[in-house]
């Protein structure tokens, strides 16, 4: 049986883009038996826009899965914007997991935001000044929590595993991006997170400018859903099967 995972990040909905996803989304079942999205769901955190978010996908035919992002972190209220979106029936994800039914077997789904850092070779050390310490110190927390959450998935009879973030895992999904910029964009220490737990898929987000295809050290598969990258409403990856 074949798992069918839809996935797309950094809509950044405002008032003004109301509605503009929910036809795509209302054709989910046909294609797809989840919907995964990987942060960034607003421009800037604020309620309003994340009211914006939940009546896009409130009552989709298929379950919602979700993580924030950097810009739903900005207004600094995340868990009112959490609070919205769980009242629209969305599943919100932060270091903790999820379990899917669906027709073809049972998927779990880790998520958490993630955190900057950078790659191997290129990335910062939990060394010098406390807010330099502090940096790296949040990044570690997170990849701890995506491993215990897919550890525990693990333990819950999945016929599937996905890593949701919105940090990439990976450098790969980043080629296009100025490389300056990169240990703001994801952390190798998510992936050591992946390959030592063990997932099936890894889906990220905030890399606008990043490619869609890339694998970590110990072969996970990755994908950019960012939606500059996919410049469509969602796209769907297939787990199982053939």
């Amino acid at each position: 049986m074949t798992i069918r995972v839809a996935a797309v990040g950094d809509i950044h909905m405002g008032p003004d883009s109301e509605g503009l996803l929910r036809p795509a989304f209302e054709t989910l079942s046909d294609c797809a038996d989840l919907l995964l999205l990987a942060g960034d769901l607003t421009r800037h955190g604020t309620p309003q826009e994340a009211r914006v978010v939940a009546r896009e996908v409130r009552d989709l035919p298929v379950p919602v899965v979700a993580v924030l992002g950097n810009h739903d972190h900005h207004d600094e209220r995340p868990e009112e914007v959490t609070a919205i979106l769980r009242d629209a029936g969305v599943t919100v994800l932060e270091g903790g997991a999820t379990v899917v039914e669906g027709a073809g077997g049972r998927l779990g789904i880790a998520g958490t935001k993630g955190f900057g850092g950078g790659f191997v070779g290129r990335s910062a050390g939990e060394f010098g000044e406390p807010v330099m310490k502090e940096f790296v110190r949040t990044t570690r927390r997170s990849a701890d929590s995506l491993h215990a959450a897919l550890k525990e998935l693990d333990q819950r009879d999945c016929a599937a595993r996905v890593a949701l973030t919105h940090f990439s895992p990976v450098a790969d999904t980043l080629a296009g991006e100025p490389p300056e910029i990169h240990p703001f964009l994801g952390s190798y220490l998510l992936a050591e997170a992946i390959d030592t737990a063990g997932a099936d898929l890894a889906v990220h987000g905030h890399a606008h400018l990043g490619t869609e295809h890339g694998m970590t050290a110990g072969g996970v598969r990755v994908r950019n859903v960012a939606q500059p990258v996919i410049r469509r409403a969602f796209n769907v990856y297939r787990l199982g099967g053939d």
